[in-house]
Parts: structure tokens; sequence; C-alpha cells
């Protein structure tokens, strides 16, 4: 029906006859001339046609903004002063001699061609299929496509092995909550969506595949945010007989290369690599935004005696931390701005949030600062924290003290708000890996410990008998890659001995019958034969989310839910009749 796309017309084409398919982006008449800007997947053209074809130009009377028409004509140079440098197709225009009206279009819900933020996204995901037509959002979904088929063709190249999963499969209740299938031909039997490929990607490499890789949807049923959803898509990957480092560094030079190859961007080569415990300490995060360039420095040890209790306290608890955040020139921070940031602070546990004016340190030592807290502190540890910070005058000095967990949560967050507040984040990208995460974590609420990533996770070898005597000091094989603050991927080298993992098991009060039930099939593979093997999965939603700029994964996602998890779109989840329902031996019963 065509030989052209709008977006593929250029200067030199001019002359030829073209047949375009498109929506009408935008109509105008100027003084008996119409002027039609037709829109497709691939650009804008600007469409002329004049009255000298009557047929032709009544029909283009009738055309509205989104009809849907197929237009002939022949491809000519914009008269001079009409270029417009902005559009790729702005040195030429098509003298219409023909004009078909394919589909008429009801008034759209927004107005596609002065599409801003007063959108609603409600309206946007209820018109999902109209919002798709702008092109911004086309852009996205063409950088996934590219996405996925320069990863794909990186492991290809590699050796791996494109394989499938199954949707159907077991239920195994760790983590987020599993969505359930009941089973017509098994009554009162379930199956749940895959919450990833995890299991059967690992019986994949005790089958011998030795290097596997799946895009993956993978399905969740847990609370929403920005850059969750119920079901998103991840690229999966294992291999056998491959270490950490070989690993983390073959999937790197995959990252590099998919930045190249989209964005014309170079990464670092290598990434650098931080410890767990080097990023909780630097940044209070396990996914720190290398951009900004602030760091928490520990503060406790000068706290430890005084008489101010907020610092002293923690200071002295084996799970407290107490530290210092120097902001440069912050000392034109108004009392107004310093309380916005003690409410956000706030929001991570925070009780409060101190703080020292740097003013003329330089020229007036103590009498040059200025604080509340100052009249709680002796001058020598005033004197030792202007030493480790290295403050200046005009600097601004937040701490925080609590809890380590409730510290690291509120100032990491604090830290990465001020470098965007203050203009302080740096441009570009900084990938990094961060690896010898913990084992476990415990959990005080049920006393007892739980896997940091997963119970499938190896412990480094050497601290195997850490498992029986300090578990809270054994560390994975485990390793996350984090981009500009967001984690893009996380793997680790699985547990690969059947004796291992029943270990492993044990600790985390998964008894050997509820291993059985839940992962016998696991187990007995490992009794077969099971090499050593390792993986890792990247979040796609996420990735391209970062890589085209949007904001929530729901503006790379052709059709995404809402925070309630619902799709506005085809008014899903919905009720089902009494036959479905009677032939899954279920019934519905009234919430209290």
């Amino acid at each position: 029906m065509r030989t052209h796309y709008c977006g593929e017309l250029n200067s030199g084409l001019i002359g030829q006859e073209v047949i375009l398919c498109g929506w009408v982006h935008r109509r105008r008449d100027h003084g008996g001339v119409i002027f039609i800007d037709l829109r497709d997947r691939e650009g804008l053209i600007q469409v002329v046609l004049d009255p000298d074809r009557a047929e032709v130009f009544a029909l283009a009377e009738q055309a509205r903004s989104e009809y849907v028409l197929r237009i002939e004509g022949r491809v000519r140079p914009r008269p001079e002063g009409t270029v417009n440098k902005d559009l790729p197709t702005g040195e030429v225009e098509v003298l219409g001699t023909g004009l078909t009206i394919l589909n008429a279009a009801e008034t759209p819900p927004f107005q596609l061609d002065t599409h801003s933020a007063d959108t609603s996204e409600e309206v946007r995901l209820r018109y999902r299929y109209v919002d798709l037509r702008r092109p911004e959002m086309q852009e996205r979904l063409r950088v996934r496509s590219r996405v996925t088929r320069v990863m794909r063709n990186f492991l290809d190249d590699h050796g791996f092995l494109d394989i499938e999963t199954p949707i159907l499969t077991k239920s195994t209740p760790e983590g987020a909550r599993d969505y359930l299938v009941p089973s017509r031909t098994h009554p009162g039997e379930f199956f749940a969506l895959p919450q990833s490929p995890q299991l059967f990607k690992q019986l994949l490499m005790m089958s011998g595949m030795d290097r596997y890789y799946q895009v993956a949807r993978c399905f969740r049923d847990e609370d929403l945010r920005a850059d969750r959803q119920p079901e998103f898509t991840q690229l999966d990957i294992e291999v056998s007989f491959m270490t950490e480092d070989a690993l983390t560094g073959l999937m790197e030079e995959m990252i590099r290369r998919l930045f190249k190859e989209v964005l014309d961007t170079d990464l670092p080569n290598p990434f650098p690599r931080l410890t767990y415990a080097e990023a909780m300490r630097r940044f209070g995060s396990d996914k720190p935004d290398l951009r900004v360039p602030l760091e928490l420095i520990d503060v406790g040890d000068l706290m430890v005696d005084v008489d101010f209790k907020v610092f002293s306290g923690p200071a002295q608890d084996p799970k407290g931390r107490v530290v210092a955040l120097c902001l440069p020139k912050g000392g034109d921070l108004t009392r107004r701005e310093i309380d916005e940031y003690t409410k956000f602070v706030g929001i991570y546990g925070a009780k409060g949030l101190a703080y020292i004016k740097v003013n003329e340190w330089a020229a007036k030592g103590g009498e040059g600062l200025q604080s509340p807290i100052l009249k709680f502190l002796p001058d020598a540890t005033v004197n030792d924290i202007m030493t480790r910070t290295g403050a200046q005058d005009g600097d601004l000095i937040f701490f925080g003290a609590d809890r380590a967990s409730v510290v690291n949560e509120a100032i990491g967050a604090l830290r990465v708000r001020l470098g965007q507040d203050r203009g302080l984040m740096e441009p570009g990208w900084r990938p990094l890996w961060v690896v010898d995460f913990p084992m476990f974590e415990h959990d005080a609420a049920n006393a007892r410990w739980a896997a940091l990533h997963h119970p499938f996770t190896a412990p480094k070898e050497d601290q195997l008998d850490l498992l029986e005597t300090d578990p809270g000091a054994c560390l994975s094989r485990a390793y996350d890659c984090v981009l500009n603050g967001s984690e893009i991927g996380g793997g680790s080298i699985r547990i690969h001995r059947d004796a291992v993992q029943r270990r492993v098991f044990q600790l985390l009060n998964i008894s050997d019958q509820q291993a059985e039930d839940r992962f016998g099939f696991l187990l007995k593979a490992l009794r077969f034969g099971c090499p050593p093997h390792g993986g890792i999965a990247f979040g796609l939603d996420r990735l391209v989310m970062l890589m085209t700029g949007a904001t929530s994964i729901r503006d790379v996602m052709a059709f995404p839910k809402t925070q309630t998890a619902a799709c506005l779109m085809t008014s899903a989840p919905s009720p089902v009749d009494e036959v479905q329902l009677k032939e899954l031996g279920l019934r519905l019963r009234a919430r209290a």
C-alpha cells in the first residue's frame, strides 16, 4: 500500500513519486491550500494539497486529526524560507496527487501534537493505543527493540542458547507473592506464574546446556511503585564452569556494547567495583549513584563520650551509626530549606537532622560556626569533626545518628537529593559492580535468618563454617550491576552441592519436608551431577527507562498496569462467569 515511510523522505528523493500511509498529525487550511502533516512510526512529512485537483482537495477538507490516510504524490523541495531544520524531513514536502481516507477517527482524548504533562496518566493508560502514537513513546519502544536485539546478538556471538522456560509452574512461596492459576484438570490444585526462571535455568545447567539466556516474562504480586509492575521483563542468563569475575566481566562487555550501539556512548572499561560494606559505608546504599560527589563520613568514634545523647547513644550502640555529610557551599541554605530536608529524611525513619553551618571557621574558629547542637559538643570534638569532614567556610555539615539501617537509608537518600537540588550531579553514565554481599540478614520480628538474595546463592568457599558459627558474618558470591543509582542487574554463583544447599535450608528454618515439598525436584537434580554454575538477570524495563530518560518503567512498556495492578484499557482484572468458576471447582466468598 505504500512505497516509503513518512520519516524516510529527504532531498535525495526529490522528483520521485511516492505512496504514503499514516495518521493526520495536524491539518492546516491556508487560504485554499491544505497542509497535512502525515505521521507514521518513522516520523512526519508535510503534504500539500491544492484545489487544482478538486476530488483530492475535497477529501482533504474532510480529513481531521488522527484520520488514517493513503496519499500519493511527488516529493519536492520546500519553498525558500519554509525549510524546517528541526524536522528530519524538513527540507522536502509532498505535493499530493491522490488521497484515500482509509478510516475516520473520533476526536482523540488528547491532542498528540500538543501533548503535555497536563494529560493525566489515567487518560493515557485508558487510551494507550492513542498514547503510543506519540513520537516519544514510539522512540522508547524502538530503543527497547534495539536493546534486546543487541543483547541477543552479543549472547549468540558468545555461544549462549536462547531457551524458553515454563510460565505455568509450581508455587514456591519465597519472597513476593505468587500469582496463582487454578487447574481445571487437577481440581483444588494451582499453578503459579514464575517470579523468575531461577529454578529452571539452574536445571538447564544440570542438563548440560552450559550457556543459557532468555528474554523472560516474570510475575510478582507485590505493592507497586514507579519502577515496579506485576509483570515485567528481564534478560535472564546462566552459565556453567565460570567464576564470578569471568561472568561479571563478560556481562559488562555486553553492557558496554549495548550503550555503544544504541546510544553511541562509551562506558568505562572496566566498571569500578565496590564491596557491599564499602558502598554502605561511603554512600549508605548498595546501589550508589556515583554521579553525586558527596560521601558519608563516620564520626561515631568522636561522639562516644559527648553529653549529647542523640549522638552518644547510637555511637555506643553496636547497631548504631553516626555520620556527617558535608555539603560544599551549603551555608546559604535557609532555615526553611533545612526544615524541608528534615521532613525528607523523616520519610526514611530519621527523627531529626542536625547540622553545623561553617561561616568563618578559618578566621574565628568555633565562633565562626552556627548550629543549635554546638553547645552540646566539646571544642575538641568540633575540631575533630571539621578536620575529618574537610569542611571549608561556606559549607554546611549535616549529621545522621540512629540505627545504622535508618542512618544509611535516610542520609544516603539525602545525599542524592542534595546532589539533585544543588546541581552537583555529574553528567553521563556511572556504572559499577557491588560485590561481597552478606549471605543472610536477620529478621528480628520473626527471630530468624533470611537469605539476602535467595536461598540458592552460594556462600564464599572459605566461609562455609560460618553457616553454623556466625551466619551474619558469612559473605555470598553475589553481585549487582548498578547504573546511576539504579540496580539494573543482579545475580550470583549458585550452590551446586546438595549438602551445602541443605545446610543453608536448615539455617533458614526450612525443614527437610518443606524443602522437599517446595524444591524437591531441584534437590534431586543436585544429586545427579550438578556443575558449578551461576547467572544474572538484567531488568530490561528499568534499563530501557534509564537509557531513554523516562521516569517510570510504565513509559517503556507497551501496555503497563497502574499502581493498583489494573489495566484501564481492557478493564482487567474483571469478574468471570459462574460457568468458568464451576469448571475450576471454585466459588467466590464475599469479603468481610
